[in-house]
């Protein structure tokens, strides 16, 4: 039996994450004022602050992302009669639930909301109940020098380069742990340049009123660019208000924040840095532009932090964001934007915004839940919710036709019975898509669904066709 106590830091070794901004997205994903009363707090200390968001935001700890090898660390110590604690500059309760969940720790110690528990208060604090050299440290930062330096081995979570070699030159006997590593394509995973499809919407108003010169076209890029970075600042932000949704999920749960792949705290910087960069790059489109990616900005914002847990609301704002993307166009190039494209837009996205619930909603019952995690809908809801895809969607294809008859469309085009066979592949390519996810066979996105389905692009390639003849013939 080692006479020695195994002692264990929780943020970045025993979980690959930060109870400090893990807390702060909990709360502020229930209250939108979390950020002014953190700020509050701060100004009697970090470990005031840990405190106000440990009761303001409890965190799912059972979905957090352990260290697999650092718990097997700790229960292999205990197996062979050995001592363990959890101290930690985590906050107590949040410390104690921790080891609640875990039933691996015989005491555990966080910050108190007076004492920040970490570096050299850590170190204090462990040799006056332990004695130096009497525990063995398991960290994983440079704040743990100054417990490493009095513990009697130390055993390093390799994340930082060098780390364990400059706790080496301290004399210190050492042992690595797994960490893992971040990687660039961790943070491009994240940012999603795969959804950015979405933002060619911005494109749709140019080629609805075949305005195809330099001038407008580049007008169209730049809008598409700023649209991207302020659209992968809401990805951002809204992953860090849905972590604990996400770890619940089969598929999202290994997203970079959820699984603790990419840490939160980098996150928490990201968000601000690319929704600075797209307003930027916008600036030289005028302030009419900015003004609707402003919109989109803050429809995203409340929509994660209250309307997806509405229901019908949420799909709504979905079909709204959609559609504002193809506004910004219009309005970037100064192209007016005709009732019939915003009418077919607007029950177009419905019906995509609604494919994407029915398609968590068949998720739900595959996996025998009632409800889904995050969201207002129950599993008696499917039904109701795949009327809505359904129907929104073939309404959308009765605008179309209703605006072959427009006079609009004689104007621009020399032949306008070839637009008719666009109606006819949206029947079809919609009845696709609603009878797929009611098969399970939807992903989370079916914007990204159909980039990558054979037949969604046939369909693409056909309506393109039907357009170029309806111009050319």
């Amino acid at each position: 039996m080692n006479s020695r106590v195994l002692v264990v830091d929780l943020d970045g070794t025993l979980i690959r994450s930060d109870m400090l901004f893990e807390s702060f997205w909990a709360a502020f994903a229930r209250r939108w004022t979390v950020p002014f009363q953190s700020l509050v707090a701060l100004r009697q200390g970090r470990a005031a602050l840990k405190a106000r968001l440990s009761a303001l935001g409890p965190v799912e700890v059972a979905s957090l992302p352990y260290n697999e090898a650092v718990l097997a660390y700790v229960r292999r110590w205990r197996e062979l009669g050995g001592r363990t604690a959890l101290v930690t500059a985590s906050d107590q309760n949040l410390a104690e639930r921790v080891a609640r969940h875990l039933g691996v720790f015989d005491e555990v110690h966080g910050s108190d909301g007076a004492l920040n528990l970490k570096g050299g208060n850590k170190a204090e604090f462990l040799v006056g109940r332990f004695g130096s050299g009497g525990f063995d440290y398991i960290g994983d930062a440079e704040a743990d020098m100054p417990v490493w330096a009095v513990s009697g081995r130390a055993i390093v979570v390799e994340g930082a380069a060098g780390l364990g070699a400059r706790v080496s030159a301290t004399g210190r006997e050492v042992e690595r742990l797994e960490g893992g590593s971040v990687s660039a394509k961790l943070y491009l995973k994240e940012i999603r340049p795969h959804q950015w499809l979405k933002n060619l919407l911005v494109f749709l108003p140019m080629l609805a009123a075949h305005r195809f010169d330099p001038a407008t076209l580049g007008l169209a890029a730049l809008t598409f660019a700023a649209f991207s970075l302020i659209a992968s600042s809401v990805y951002v932000l809204n992953d860090l208000l849905d972590l604990a949704a996400d770890r619940a999920h089969p598929r999202k749960r290994n997203r970079p924040f959820a699984s603790g792949a990419l840490p939160i705290a980098h996150g928490t910087v990201m968000a601000p840095l690319l929704l600075l960069a797209g307003f930027a790059l916008a600036a030289p489109l005028g302030w009419h532009t900015l003004a609707v990616l402003l919109g989109y900005f803050l429809l995203t914002t409340v929509y994660s932090l209250y309307l997806k847990r509405r229901i019908v609301v949420d799909i709504v704002a979905l079909a709204a964001l959609y559609t504002v993307r193809i506004v910004a166009g219009g309005v970037a190039a100064g192209i007016p934007l005709s009732v019939w494209l915003l009418a077919f837009s607007v029950f177009f996205f419905l019906s995509l915004a609604a494919v994407k619930r029915q398609a968590e909603l068949v998720d739900q019952i595959a996996a025998g839940k009632t409800a889904t995690a995050g969201r207002g809908y129950l599993s008696d809801d499917l039904p109701m919710v795949e009327m809505m895809a359904v129907s929104a969607g073939y309404v959308s294809v009765l605008v179309m036709a209703l605006y072959l008859n427009s006079p609009a469309v004689a104007e621009l085009y020399n032949q306008p019975t070839a637009l008719w066979g666009i109606c006819m592949v949206l029947l079809y390519w919609i009845s696709r898509m609603v009878m797929l996810t009611h098969r399970g066979q939807m992903h989370d996105d079916p914007v990204v669904f159909a980039a990558r389905d054979g037949m969604s692009l046939v369909s693409a390639a056909i309506i393109l066709a039907f357009a170029v003849a309806g111009v050319l013939l």
